[in-house]
């Protein structure tokens, strides 16, 4: 859809400097490239390296374009079900709306440009600081989907790119032959409304373990149906998994400033 560029207000020049240099520094990181594979089959050594020393790899290029055309009608489809309004029964035509009948949580609400879940209890909390909010346009609704758990009873392409054997050869060679890929969603971001995803550490299961370590939180995949800049991609601190649990609101607040696991981001 087409909508008016994000107004960060008086914090409009800081954004727009921060998010240069963010992207600047993003790629002084060599870590990433296409999936490649070494000789004996196994990923490329290199990659594991990179991944390992940073907390995070950069895959371009795995999606071809007609897997992105099938994920893109699946979406649009998708979006075009979604309910007129929050707790409605129905979408904008009148019919039975995405997801009406779930009893488990399945789409998740914000206001436009909103953090819903930042410095509130969701997901155990683990979105301590809330972030920033712009203001969106006047013509921008009361509220959006920004999260839809669950996805894969929604989209056969999405199901397909969660098999993908390439992807899951990379899982295989960070978590070991014996994993359960798990715990699918869909974020949507669209211009002009889509909400923020506070800083935080996925993982809330192991910290106490006697065995952890910067693998034990696991890791997950995000695919960019449209791509991703520095304005709406996902941001990690490199090398913040190589550590313990963090002091997320001192670090924000420029208290502290030392890593974490799995990645703050």
């Amino acid at each position: 859809m087409n909508a008016a560029p994000t107004d960060y207000g008086e914090q409009e020049a800081a954004m727009r400097a921060y998010l240069a240099d963010g992207e600047r520094r993003a790629f002084t990181l060599d870590n990433r490239g296409p999936i490649r594979f070494a000789a004996d089959g196994g990923l490329h050594p290199d990659i594991l390296e990179a991944y390992w020393r940073c907390g995070f790899y950069v895959f371009e290029g795995v999606l071809g374009a007609d897997e992105l055309a099938d994920i893109e009608a699946d979406l649009k489809d998708i979006l075009n079900r979604l309910p007129v309004r929050k707790g409605a029964a129905v979408d904008r035509q009148g019919r039975p709306a995405l997801a009406a009948g779930n009893q488990a949580t399945t789409l998740l609400w914000s206001r436009p440009l909103g953090d819903p879940a930042g410095g509130t209890d969701f997901a155990n909390g683990r979105h301590p600081v809330k972030m920033f909010e712009p203001k969106a346009a006047a013509k921008a609704p009361e509220e959006i989907v920004y999260l839809i758990l669950g996805s894969l009873q929604f989209s056969e392409a999405a199901l397909r790119v969660y098999g993908h054997p390439r992807l899951l050869a990379v899982a295989a060679a960070v978590n070991g032959g014996d994993f359960v890929p798990f715990n699918e969603a869909l974020f949507i971001k669209e211009p002009g409304l889509g909400a923020s995803v506070a800083w935080h550490q996925d993982g809330i299961t192991h910290w106490d373990s006697p065995s952890f370590d910067a693998g034990s939180h696991g890791f997950n995949f995000m695919a960019q149906l449209y791509g991703c800049t520095a304005a709406n991609g996902v941001w990690v601190v490199p090398g913040s998994h190589l550590h313990g649990r963090a002091d997320i609101r001192a670090m924000v607040t420029g208290r502290v400033r030392k890593g974490c696991s799995t990645p703050f981001r």
